[in-house]
Formats: C-alpha cells, sequence, structure tokens
C-alpha cells in the first residue's frame, strides 16, 4: 500500500524517529541482554531471528494495533478511548521490566511534549507507543506511515544494542537493517487487518529472558 505524507509531516515524523529525540531508547534492550548473555543470541543470524520472531509475535500482533486504535482514538478526540488502549497496552506487558521499558520512554516523551505546549489528555503511566502515536495524530502524520516510523524507532533500538551485546560490526547492522526492512512494512499492513479480539503478543521466551535480566549480575541495559 503506497504511503502519501506532505514535506512538514514527514520532517515532524523524521524528528519523532531521530536517535537524538531526548527518550532513552538507548538504555533499553528489551531482553536480548539476557538472550546473549545465555547464548540464545550469539551472531547476526540469531540476531535476526530473535528481531523477526519479535515482530511478528508482539509488534504486528500487540503493538501496532494498539497504535492503530490509539491513533484513531486522537484524531477523534476520544480521550476514553485513548485511555483505554494505553492502558490496555500496559497490561500487555508481561514482565515489569518490559513495562518499565515502555513507561520510562513515555514519561520521557511526556516531558518533551510538555516542552513544547503540547497537552496529554493520557492519565497515569504512559506507554511510548501510545503516546508516539497521540502526537503524530496531534501533528496530522499520516497513520500508516506513523506506524512505520514508530516500527523503525524499535528496530534502530533492537540493532544498536545487538551492536554492542553480540556484538555486531556496523557494517553487518546495517545489512539486518536492509534485511529487516520489508518485513517490518509487511507487518505494519497485516496489523490493519487485525480485529480487536485478537489483539495480543504471545512470546514466553521473551518474558523468561526479560525476567531473567533483572538478576542478571552484569548488565549494560536496564532492561
Amino acid at each position: 500500500m503506497a504511503i502519501t505524507i506532505t514535506d512538514l509531516s514527514l520532517l515532524k515524523l523524521l524528528q519523532l524517529c531521530s536517535v537524538n529525540l531526548p527518550v532513552g531508547g538507548f538504555a533499553f534492550s528489551q531482553g536480548l541482554e539476557t538472550a546473549c548473555e545465555i547464548n540464545w543470541v550469539a551472531n547476526s543470524t540469531d540476531t535476526k531471528t530473535w528481531i523477526e520472531t519479535q515482530i511478528a509475535h508482539s509488534l504486528e500482533k500487540l503493538d501496532f494495533p494498539c497504535f492503530i486504535r490509539a491513533f484513531h482514538a486522537a484524531e477523534n478526540q476520544d480521550n476514553d478511548e485513548l485511555n483505554y488502549w494505553n492502558r490496555y497496552l500496559l497490561a500487555s506487558r508481561e514482565t515489569h521490566e518490559l513495562y518499565v521499558a515502555d513507561t520510562a520512554m513515555g514519561a520521557a516523551l511526556k516531558r518533551l511534549l510538555k516542552s513544547l505546549d503540547i497537552s496529554i489528555p493520557i492519565s497515569g503511566d504512559i506507554s511510548f507507543c501510545v503516546l508516539f502515536a497521540y502526537v503524530c495524530a496531534h501533528w496530522n502524520i499520516e497513520q500508516q506511515a506513523a506506524v512505520m516510523g514508530f516500527g523503525w524507532t524499535w528496530l534502530e533500538n533492537q540493532i544498536a544494542a545487538a551492536i554492542k551485546l553480540v556484538p555486531l560490526g556496523q557494517t553487518v547492522a546495517q545489512q539486518l537493517l536492509l534485511e529487516l526492512q520489508p518485513m517490518l512494512a509487511a507487518s505494519v499492513n497485516e496489523s490493519l487487518l487485525i480485529q480487536d479480539d485478537d489483539i495480543g503478543g504471545n512470546l514466553p521466551g521473551l518474558s523468561l529472558a526479560s525476567s531473567l535480566h533483572e538478576t542478571q549480575y552484569s548488565r549494560l541495559f536496564r532492561s
């Protein structure tokens, strides 16, 4: 499906996706640090498989559909619906570390948006995913481009973590980004078809890695 986006909207989306956005995404490995520690991920092939599995069974089935619904709620100025999907997504985080990774980045983005005079109609802890969707709608960024941008931000952070943890060289990392782009785009398209009752991720291995990370002896990342 073709994406149409104005120049100004594209620039705003690039600003949100920038590694310079002060939300602290670099601090979270999303379980990858433990996966490397226990040798589940030991090379570039393992890294690709680890990321592909999360895209297929977490982002496509959970994060992207919640993003889309939060985006629609923001467009319609339906704050009750927006808060519902925020609570739904946070309730779906299966470990404390995965919850904190989402809400810590959400809190950082909230502080930034307040400094830009953008009010946030979400109460309590805020999912970075939902808040990213909200600001994209607020800035009139096309929905599919917005989801793709969020997915790219997640993917880039995972590859950045893998560079340190596997470790990967810069050239291999760029090759992985190229190889994973088609799957990411396809997952965004598939997520548009998911019904409300079918939303939910299922990655017990990720949950286990995340749980083990809490007591891991030596850590570079917060999750």
